[in-house]
């Protein structure tokens, strides 16, 4: 498929009042596809079921060089540990952490470094810093058979944490929308996007973050730029949110640790089963370029193709991913 650049959005309209909002997110749980019992579920009154079993806790890990990073951790069971996408927060996984919580698994998510409620560090925004924050989380919770997910840049931190980490402790994973092997164009790397692409991310940012955080859920990332498809409001400032909550450092060099990271030796060191999921009508990370090469780099990779589903996939079609996770897990 052809890449669709950055910056070609469609102008939104933007209703700020309080009433609009509120309406607007009475819809997010059938956005997201969430069991009726978890989407009318508060902290204060868990389902019974539940109630004397789960722990519902965010704290922070002490990385080495002094960075904190804050997770959460809710529930007990089998472990998932899920890494988000750029310039993202834990919070993106929402949808996953509440359903797969009703299933009976142990939900943990992360905010990288330099995003969310972790240190807003002017450095260390790298994959082998990303990796070792995880890492770092994964030992001070001492997880075992567990199973990370990662979405977008969460896909190429997985991936780096277990060719970096090993898969000891690992019992399975799945990358969605994920931008390994290698994102950049390259003589090796034909299929991929030119340098300049990321370039022109990085001046937007530079020159003004606010809107470009607002341009990009607004058009290619949920694909509501697409004919036909209807803008949902509350999910484009829900990622504004998430996406300000972080440094500016941290999104600025994260561009370069997305798309100039090669994974391809990561990749080739997994065992684990390893699903892959992309659409091909990603627009952010191009399909061709990314899910089916390291789908075979991978030893023991399953490719798991869409058609007409966004990058962000995970927020706008929860119920099919969140099945399509489940039935993997469960295999």
């Amino acid at each position: 498929m052809s890449y669709v650049p950055f910056g070609n959005e469609k102008n939104a309209n933007v209703d700020m009042s309080r009433r609009k909002f509120l309406v607007g997110t009475a819809g997010l749980a059938a956005v997201a596809g969430l069991p009726a019992v978890v989407a009318n579920a508060t902290t204060a009154n868990p389902p019974a079921s539940q109630a004397k079993t789960e722990k519902w806790k965010g704290d922070t890990v002490t990385t080495k060089d002094g960075i904190q990073i804050y997770y959460k951790d809710w529930g007990s069971g089998q472990p998932i540990v899920f890494s988000h996408g750029w310039p993202l927060s834990a919070d993106d996984w929402d949808p996953q952490m509440l359903f797969f919580l009703s299933k009976g698994y142990r939900a943990i998510a992360t905010d990288r470094r330099g995003h969310g409620r972790s240190s807003q560090t002017g450095d260390g925004h790298d994959m082998d810093h990303y990796a070792d924050d995880l890492k770092a989380v994964t030992d001070h919770l001492n997880l075992k058979d567990a199973i990370h997910v990662g979405h977008s840049t969460g896909g190429g931190q997985v991936v780096h944490y277990l060719g970096r980490h090993g898969d000891k402790n690992v019992a399975k994973a799945a990358i969605i929308s994920a931008v390994p092997p290698l994102m950049v164009k390259t003589p090796a790397n034909p299929l991929g996007t030119p340098k300049s692409v990321f370039d022109d991310l990085q001046a937007q940012l530079a020159a003004n973050r606010a809107k470009f955080y607002y341009d990009l859920p607004a058009g290619p990332f949920y694909g509501f730029n697409r004919p036909g498809v209807k803008t949902i409001e509350p999910l484009i400032w829900n990622w504004w949110r998430q996406g300000m909550m972080g440094g500016a450092k941290a999104g600025y060099d994260g561009i370069v640790a997305f798309s100039q990271t090669d994974f391809t030796e990561d990749l080739k060191k997994i065992n684990v089963p390893v699903l892959v999921m992309h659409s091909e009508d990603d627009q952010i990370v191009p399909y061709q370029a990314a899910g089916p090469l390291s789908a075979k780099l991978l030893k023991n990779g399953t490719l798991k193709t869409y058609k007409d589903l966004p990058h962000g996939m995970i927020t706008t079609h929860a119920d099919v991913i969140n099945a399509d996770l489940l039935a993997f897990f469960k295999a």
